[in-house]
C-alpha cells in the first residue's frame, strides 16, 4: 500500500516538469515530508477550460485532499479509507470504476514510506518497524498513478464556493523484487512517456489496461530513516535522511 510519501517540490517546479498549461494552485503548499491520508496533495489532471468550453482539456495543476469520496458517497467520512486503489481491481470496483473511467492524474512525489517487521519487538510482543524511504535512484519526481473524483456537499449552498470537494487515491501494485522484501505493494509509477496517455480523459478499454504496468526494476532505491515519521506532526527533510546502519533496526 501507499500510507505516506514526502513532496517538497515547488508548484512552479511542478508546471516545467509536467508541461502544464494552467495551474489552479491559489495558495502554494509547504513542503510536506510525511504526507498522510486527508492531506492536501498536488495533482496534475486534465480538464476542459470550462463546463461549457468545446476546447481540449488543459493540463492543470491543482491542490486535492487525499482520499477518495465517489461522487454518489453518503458519508464523507470513508474518503478517508480510499486512500489507495489497487490495479486489478480498479477497473470494477464501485469506489473507483468512474474515476478510472475518465478522471486519472499524476500525484508528484519525491519519494514513499514503507515499515519493515524487524527481528525486534515491542512491548506488546509484536515485531517493531523500521521505516524506509523509496525514491528514484536518480532522486527525479515520482509521478504516482492516481484517480480524482468531484463531490458536491449537500449541506452547502450553490452559490458556496467549497461546495465541491476535489479528492483523490493512489494506484497500487505488486511491488518489484528488489522492493517487496519491505512491502508487497507499491504505488504505481507513470514513466514521462506514458503522462500523456494516462491523464487523456478520453482514453478507454484495453488502452488503459495497457498503462497500468510497475515500475522499471532497478529504478528505485530503499534505505532507512529515522522513526520519526510514525508521527505525523513531525514533518522536515530529516525525516527522509539516510539513517546510518548501525542505528537501523535489525
Amino acid at each position: 500500500m501507499c500510507g505516506r510519501y514526502a513532496s517538497s517540490r515547488r508548484p512552479e517546479d511542478l508546471i516545467e516538469e509536467f508541461e502544464v498549461e494552467e495551474s489552479r494552485v491559489e495558495t502554494p503548499l509547504e513542503p510536506d515530508y510525511n504526507v498522510a491520508p486527508t492531506k492536501p496533495v498536488y495533482a496534475i489532471l486534465e480538464r476542459p477550460p470550462s463546463r461549457e468550453s468545446d476546447e481540449p482539456p488543459q493540463r492543470q495543476l491543482r491542490v486535492l485532499t487525499w482520499g477518495l469520496l465517489p461522487s454518489w458517497a453518503k458519508d464523507p467520512k470513508m474518503a478517508s479509507r480510499l486512500i489507495n486503489a489497487r490495479v486489478e481491481t480498479v477497473a470494477e470496483k464501485p469506489a473507483y470504476r468512474r474515476a478510472f473511467a475518465a478522471r486519472r492524474c499524476l500525484l508528484p512525489a519525491d519519494g514513499y514510506f514503507e515499515w519493515y517487521p524487524t527481528s525486534q519487538t515491542t512491548a506488546s510482543g509484536k515485531p517493531r518497524k523500521q521505516p524506509f524511504f523509496i525514491r528514484p535512484r536518480d532522486h527525479g519526481v515520482v509521478a504516482m498513478a492516481g484517480l480524482y473524483e468531484i463531490w458536491r456537499d449537500p449541506e452547502r449552498a450553490d452559490d458556496d464556493p467549497e461546495r465541491f470537494r476535489w479528492t483523490c487515491t493512489v494506484l497500487t501494485t505488486q511491488a518489484e523484487d528488489e522492493l517487496g522484501h519491505i512491502h508487497d505493494r507499491m504505488p504505481m509509477m507513470v514513466e514521462p512517456d506514458r503522462w500523456s496517455a494516462w491523464l487523456d480523459p478520453t482514453a478507454r478499454g484495453d488502452e488503459l489496461r495497457r498503462l497500468l504496468v510497475p515500475a522499471a526494476p532497478g529504478a528505485l532505491e530503499a534505505y532507512p530513516v529515522p522513526v520519526l515519521v510514525n508521527n505525523v506532526r513531525n514533518n522536515g527533510p530529516e525525516l527522509v535522511e539516510p539513517l546510518p546502519l548501525h542505528e537501523a533496526e535489525g
